[in-house]
């Protein structure tokens, strides 16, 4: 099915961010995963590094990421992209929320800071 529509959209709450997943295999992509990210204001996401290349593009509102390292302040209208076994953390230090469109090869893993391993449902 090439088509999803945002009411069947499955959205997922966790580390104080909301993640509205679109483009899974459950939904009919054979090797994508994509989705809206919204990231309330003061919200700091984990460390992690992931599996995959994700890219980045940020719908409204500013968000902090540091890949591998490196922070830049990301406006509407920017993106990014983070190499697979990079380290990335996502942090909103404003007062109003944030949107992010993340894409992503389907099967994504994120290695937490404490050793675990997350396989987030948006993104699988």
């Amino acid at each position: 099915m090439p088509f999803i529509r945002s009411n069947e959209a499955v959205v997922h709450d966790i580390h104080g961010a909301r993640f509205t997943s679109y483009v899974i295999p459950a939904t009919g992509s054979r090797d994508l995963a994509a989705w809206r990210a919204e990231i309330p204001a003061g919200t700091v996401t984990p460390a992690h590094v992931i599996s995959h290349e994700e890219a980045f593009y940020i719908l409204s509102g500013r968000l902090q990421l540091t890949i591998n390292g490196e922070t830049a302040e990301l406006n509407d209208g920017d993106a990014a992209v983070a190499p697979a076994g990079s380290a990335l953390a996502v942090a909103n230090t404003t007062d109003k929320p944030a949107q992010m469109w993340v894409t992503t090869r389907a099967g994504l893993s994120a290695t937490m800071a404490d050793g675990s391993t997350l396989t987030p449902p948006w993104a699988n």
